[in-house]
């Protein structure tokens, strides 16, 4: 069965994506919204938002598991003709696709800080940290079934296990630039 062409980008290159920057300014949006005293405080703001750090992390790391497993037993190997995208250039697609929505949710975290000091800058690093959890577990599972999962780059309007998401190809361990788990691969 002869298939056309497909440009692919790795599922957890994509899903890591977000990752760093909504840590780093999660992270800077509670740092700032850590000084002002806020409605109730900054010792309640600050117990709440750890509370929301581990909460959020839990819920992202876990979200659409079965979903991802699904598409991953189903993979099909991917074709000599299909084109992998490299894990910069997918970086750079996806945060430049999401850069407005990371700008809002750093303000709305910095606004927060008024009512809850540093609450949801924590929320947003929470959020960051269940994208690496997530990624850290695709790279586990890559490495045990020694194959590299992919998506193609026009079905990821929605996400990597999104609806309009079919199927997933997959390669050897080696093809692309980036080790399991969406890292740079190490030299």
């Amino acid at each position: 069965m002869a298939r056309g062409a497909q440009t692919l980008a790795r599922v957890a290159v994509v899903v890591r994506a977000g990752a760093a920057p909504m840590w780093w300014l999660g992270l800077l949006a509670a740092a700032a919204g850590a000084w002002p005293e806020g409605l109730t405080g900054r010792r309640i703001g600050l117990l709440t938002g750890a509370a929301l750090f581990l909460a959020t992390a839990t819920v992202v790391a876990l979200a659409r598991r079965g979903r991802y497993a699904r598409l991953a037993a189903q993979a099909t190997r991917a074709a000599r003709a299909d084109f992998l995208q490299d894990r910069a250039v997918t970086l750079r697609v996806w945060r430049r696709a999401h850069r407005w929505w990371l700008a809002a949710a750093f303000l709305a975290a910095l606004g927060s800080s008024f009512a809850l000091p540093g609450a949801g800058g924590l929320w947003l690093a929470g959020a960051g940290a269940g994208l690496w959890l997530k990624a850290v577990w695709l790279g586990r599972r890559e490495r045990t079934e020694d194959r590299l999962l992919w998506v193609r780059t026009d079905w990821l309007a929605k996400g990597p296990a999104g609806k309009p998401v079919k199927a997933y190809r997959s390669t050897g361990i080696a093809a692309g630039d980036a080790a399991p788990g969406g890292a740079r691969r190490r030299r």
